[in-house]
């Protein structure tokens, strides 16, 4: 029994190997699921009626890419701040990227809002609201361009401060998470996005 508790804890720790991610518990109780262990960090915020584990095929995607990802659970402000520090304190990377999708993508915003110094980018799947209060960090706001949000998606990049912000527009009207789901149109905005990431490492 020892020996599973090590084998878990450690799989916990370094998040490898585990196609649905690695569970682990943020520090502040909270519950999150982790792949890889690259230099680069990235936090996943899952659209409403969803999960952590929804994010695992792009998940696996990205820390084949050389990145440490956590997909919080609870789609909360608090908890993607806590993933975040944890990130940079304890894991010891240096910067941390956002993705948000749909109702996701609103949490995002608010962690970027609350303590922009901790985020390296930001990425929103149709995303909605003010942008003009965001931190000068680079942003890449995705949508599809028959969904309502693409019309959001232009305004946003274009109100939100910093020299680095661009649209990505899918074709078809899916939204959230179910973009990127969206059979080849869902990959290749997965192709947009993570060479968007790979860009800023």
């Amino acid at each position: 029994m020892r020996g599973l508790a090590i084998l878990a804890a450690s799989l916990a720790f370094t998040g490898c190997a585990m196609p649905g991610g690695s569970p682990i518990t943020l520090p502040d109780g909270s519950a999150a699921l982790r792949w890889g262990d690259g230099e680069y960090g990235l936090v996943l915020v899952h659209d409403a009626g969803r999960a952590a584990a929804d994010w695992a095929p792009q998940a696996q995607t990205f820390a084949t890419n050389g990145m440490t990802v956590v997909a919080v659970e609870p789609a909360e402000a608090a908890a993607v701040l806590v993933a975040m520090h944890q990130l940079r304190d304890e894991a010891g990377l240096e910067r941390v990227a956002l993705l948000g999708a749909g109702a996701g993508a609103e949490v995002a915003l608010a962690a970027a809002r609350a303590e922009p110094e901790l985020v390296d980018q930001l990425i929103v799947i149709s995303a909605t609201g003010p942008s003009s209060d965001l931190g000068v960090f680079p942003k890449l706001f995705v949508a599809s361009e028959d969904a309502a949000a693409a019309a959001d998606a232009e305004r946003m990049a274009e109100e939100a401060p910093g020299d680095w912000n661009a649209v990505y527009l899918a074709p078809g009207d899916a939204s959230g998470q179910a973009l990127l789901a969206d059979g080849d149109d869902g990959a290749d905005t997965m192709e947009a996005i993570v060479m968007r990431l790979e860009e800023r490492r």
